[in-house]
């Protein structure tokens, strides 16, 4: 709003400037430096051609959008060319050469997630008992429920060794467990 009522008072103090008396000039200067005051930027030297004065005077007006589109139509008719700037300083390089290095090798996964898929029917009774016994807390009805809303996690956050003993044991009483 700033730029485009400056535009506005510039536009209209050129066109009065032939026509003001001398006097006038004198109090029309000080209030203008008054408004350019109050103004945040300061006003940037206006150039002697007025063809570039209209210019600049027009694309101040455009909105956000209309100028990213505006700067788009001066690169296609300009056939301007995209440089792309370096992003990191050239002491950086060492160390994204080491990083690239690490995500060649995958890394091997210390925490697993035990995740119980399906069951026998025959041996549900046993899962439920087990899942009771590894639970704490939990009641008979509430390990029955657990097994039976299936695919479920287990245990999270488990050692690699810790793990694979689980779904030793769950696999030996009949169910189908993975590892995540």
């Amino acid at each position: 709003m700033a730029t485009r009522s400056s535009s506005v008072l510039r536009s209209f103090s050129r066109s009065c400037r032939a026509t003001r008396p001398r006097a006038f000039a004198r109090y029309a200067s000080t209030e203008a430096a008054a408004a350019s005051s109050s103004s945040s930027a300061p006003a940037p030297p206006l150039s002697t051609d007025p063809k570039l004065n209209k210019i600049v005077d027009d694309i101040s007006g455009l909105t956000l959008l209309q100028a990213a589109d505006l700067v788009a139509l001066l690169k296609s008719r300009l056939n301007i060319q995209e440089i792309a700037m370096p992003a990191a300083a050239p002491a950086a390089a060492p160390a994204a050469a080491a990083e690239d290095a690490e995500a060649e090798k995958p890394k091997e996964k210390t925490m697993f997630n035990v995740k119980l898929e399906a069951f026998d029917a025959a041996a549900k009774p046993k899962i439920i008992r087990e899942v009771k016994a590894m639970v704490p807390n939990l009641t008979l009805i509430e390990a029955k429920k657990f097994v039976e809303s299936l695919p479920k996690v287990l245990k999270e956050g488990l050692s690699k060794e810790d793990a694979e003993k689980l779904k030793k044991t769950f696999t030996d009483l009949g169910a189908t467990v993975t590892l995540e």
